[in-house]
């Protein structure tokens, strides 16, 4: 019995040990998506899941728009009426660093990336560390 009891112990210790401290899934070697890498050109590109593939930071906002209902707003220099927008609405927005795709979320426009949690280089990206200013 004490045998037996120490197996168990030892099981449960080395299946503690393997197990991922952050609790995430074990990585399968595949890019998440929305994952960000350089290229060795120096260009970001995130990785597309549905189409797996690498694509420039634009095409995969474009397409993960399409996907999503697509860019309610449009691509614009200026954030629509209040009043007239809805929950999960998206907007590129342009600005003079370059664009980024905004969603509105718990009733404020958010960078993309803070409402879906991609890889941070996406708030680096274009003008996305400009559009509170």
């Amino acid at each position: 019995m004490q045998r037996f009891i120490v197996m168990i112990l030892l099981i449960l210790a080395s299946s503690a040990c393997s197990a991922d401290p952050s609790g995430k899934a074990a990585d399968t070697g595949a890019p998440a998506s929305g994952e960000v890498r350089q290229t060795s050109a120096g260009s970001l590109v995130a990785w597309d899941e549905s189409k797996a593939e690498w694509v420039d930071i634009e095409t995969f906002w474009l397409r993960y728009a399409e996907a999503n209902g697509g860019l309610t707003w449009g691509k614009s220099r200026e954030y629509p009426e209040y009043d007239k927008v809805k929950e999960f609405d998206k907007l590129l927005i342009e600005l003079d660093q370059g664009n980024c795709l905004m969603e509105f979320f718990h009733s404020r426009w958010r960078r993309a990336n803070d409402v879906r949690r991609w890889d941070d280089a996406f708030n680096e990206y274009g003008g996305c560390p400009f559009v509170f200013d």
